[in-house]
């Protein structure tokens, strides 16, 4: 299992970048070190996978579109494919450790459109009302599920038979957590085209970050008006386009400091932010140090 402290996002698609999975079995498990994010949180993304998460220690709050949810130590959940998200550590007194399973739904279901995957995949990673299934202590049925979940991320890659086994693992939790969705599968609810409107202004972003990004320009990428444009940043991300922008220029910033030896002066015009000195300002602000600090900061911790 990897421990993880940043994100990264495909250059092609825009999704977080999903190191170490492979066609042949895509699945990775991680450990997730909220505390050594910058800023304690993991920023808004999507990914194509099943996110199956269990709270090591600490809690996170899961941010969507649609709401807040907070999960404590023993909590977990899953997150749907394609689920626009973002978490951010609130503990204050222990470590923020969350594990992670993301694997593709293949890896249960085998070739789309099989029977298995018509029967138990589909008709929960296709209804739009199941954002998150959170899992919780104190409920007997969630309880059930909670520790197979933490027992899953027990198997160990180099015990004979683990593909098998974290497959099978991972199977077992799924029909349970089909069983829990059923309600929520019954309840009726159209598909939100914000979610759509706001990937769209988000790859935009993503593909023109150099660049001076206008706010006319990104409204017409998802076929908005300005109004409206600001309207879906507002309901869902919680901040205004030109916020998202430079949060998302210094994320880049934030991994060319931590990966290469460039001037400071050229990372800030690579990552569209302008002059150095505007640079050093805003990026103290986000990451509480210069970024020759951080730089130094980051690169040590891999020696």
């Amino acid at each position: 299992m990897k421990n993880i402290h940043s994100i990264e996002f495909y250059t092609g698609s825009k999704e977080e970048l999903l190191p170490g999975f492979e066609k042949d079995f895509p699945y990775i498990a991680s450990r997730a070190e909220l505390d050594k994010y910058i800023g304690c949180y993991v920023p808004w993304h999507w990914h194509r996978t099943v996110e199956l998460f269990y709270m090591e220690s600490g809690s996170i709050e899961y941010d969507t579109p649609g709401g807040k949810i907070l999960f404590p130590a023993g909590s977990g959940g899953m997150i749907n494919p394609n689920v626009l998200h973002m978490t951010k550590a609130i503990s204050q007194k222990e470590k923020n450790m969350q594990l992670l399973h993301i694997f593709d739904v293949s890896l249960l279901a085998g070739e789309q459109g099989s029977r298995i995957d018509q029967k138990y995949i589909s008709p929960v990673i296709t209804a739009p009302q199941i954002v998150v299934i959170p899992l919780f202590p104190g409920n007997a049925e969630e309880e059930r599920i909670l520790k197979l979940l933490a027992a899953s991320f027990c198997l160990s890659g180099d015990e004979f038979g683990y593909e098998i086994k974290l497959r099978e693992a991972l199977t077992e939790i799924w029909l349970m957590l089909f069983e829990l969705s059923r309600s929520m599968r019954d309840k009726k609810n159209e598909h939100n085209k914000s979610n759509d409107k706001i990937k769209l202004m988000m790859i935009y972003i993503h593909e023109h970050y150099r660049e001076k990004i206008s706010i006319p320009e990104l409204a017409a990428a998802a076929y908005l008006s300005e109004r409206e444009c600001y309207r879906v940043f507002h309901d869902c991300l919680h901040m205004t386009p030109v916020e998202y922008i430079t949060a998302y220029r210094l994320q880049v910033a934030c991994q060319m400091l931590a990966k290469g030896q460039e001037a400071v002066t050229v990372i800030s015009h690579e990552c569209g932010l302008g002059s150095s000195s505007y640079f050093g300002k805003v990026f103290r602000e986000y990451a509480h140090c210069s970024p020759i600090e951080y730089r130094k900061k980051c690169q040590n911790s891999d020696r």
